[in-house]
């Protein structure tokens, strides 16, 4: 039986969306292992003296929880 849990992830960026969902993968792969996908619920962009200064996003990360055989 496959098991799929989710957590609830936020994540920014200087350069862009892309990047910022690439910081989400790559940070949450270094203690997630079996990431399926991710679900970008909200994104965010920070503005200062009237620029975009950073993205922001709030994502929700799927991954397959591994059990003994």
């Amino acid at each position: 039986m496959s098991v799929v849990k989710i957590i609830e992830v936020l994540t920014t960026s200087e350069e862009g969306i892309e990047d910022a969902l690439r910081n989400a993968v790559e940070e949450t792969s270094k203690t997630i292992q079996h990431i399926d996908s991710i679900n970008v619920k909200n994104i965010k962009v920070h503005v200062k003296d009237g620029k975009i200064s950073s993205y922001g996003i709030n994502c929700k990360v799927a991954f397959r929880v591994e059990g003994k055989q």
